[in-house]
């Protein structure tokens, strides 16, 4: 095989190992959310042992690149391709991690009734999920228009995670007695933001890739 078809492999084959480590980060997200809602402890602890496979995944896709680098001193756009791989792989990474923190709190909150209305945290975990379906979808077809429309959903993100904190805070005086469970409802919100915040840095980096130059998005 020439050097160039070889390359060419080798990039596919890390970039479908992206997309399943995104796949896996996403669907990890979903499921440890609705396990949060039914009170489901099995499922959320499911979250947590699987989340080993995504870590794997991550440290495979970097130990992959770092050897395209060396062997094929990949330049230009090549070697952007590499890097936005990597740092997109970071961020869908912790898109895992921050699904396991909700079955985290999930299991501390145990079968205890929810002290509060959550249909705020279920809208965004709904926005945050499109969000990052909609990243992905981006990212392959380096889709900056689409990747561009991501930064503007983050606000509604962020503006739903305001709405959740000061809800919280004001709970927080009315209900002293439950300060623990709204504690774990603020963590989820917080968890929730920040996922949909590494969709915008994926954002970011498809504009790195595209254009050549860096962008932040959500300012």
């Amino acid at each position: 095989m020439a050097v160039r078809e070889r390359f060419e492999h080798d990039m596919k084959t890390v970039q479908e190992d992206l997309l399943d480590l995104c796949n896996k980060s996403i669907s990890a997200l979903e499921v440890s959310f609705k396990a949060f809602l039914n009170k489901d402890i099995d499922t959320a602890l499911a979250v947590i042992d699987n989340d080993i496979h995504a870590n794997r995944l991550e440290e495979m896709i970097n130990d992959r690149v770092i050897l395209l680098i060396a062997k094929q001193q990949p330049v230009a756009t090549d070697l952007r391709r590499l890097m936005t791989i990597v740092k997109a792989a970071s961020d869908m990474e912790r898109v895992g991690d921050y699904a396991v923190n909700i079955a985290k709190e999930t299991i501390r909150i145990g079968k205890d009734a929810f002290i509060t209305n959550v249909d705020i945290l279920q809208e965004m975990c709904v926005k945050t999920i499109s969000m990052l379906r909609q990243i992905v979808d981006a990212f392959i077809h380096e889709n900056t228009s689409q990747a561009k429309e991501i930064a503007e959903l983050d606000d509604q993100i962020d503006s739903l995670y305001g709405q959740a904190i000061t809800h919280f805070m004001q709970l927080s005086s009315k209900q002293p007695e439950n300060i623990s469970q709204i504690m774990y409802l603020s963590f989820v919100s917080r968890y929730l933001e920040r996922s949909a915040d590494h969709a915008t840095n994926i954002a970011e980096h498809l504009f790195y890739l595209v254009k050549g130059q860096h962008y932040e998005l959500n300012n």
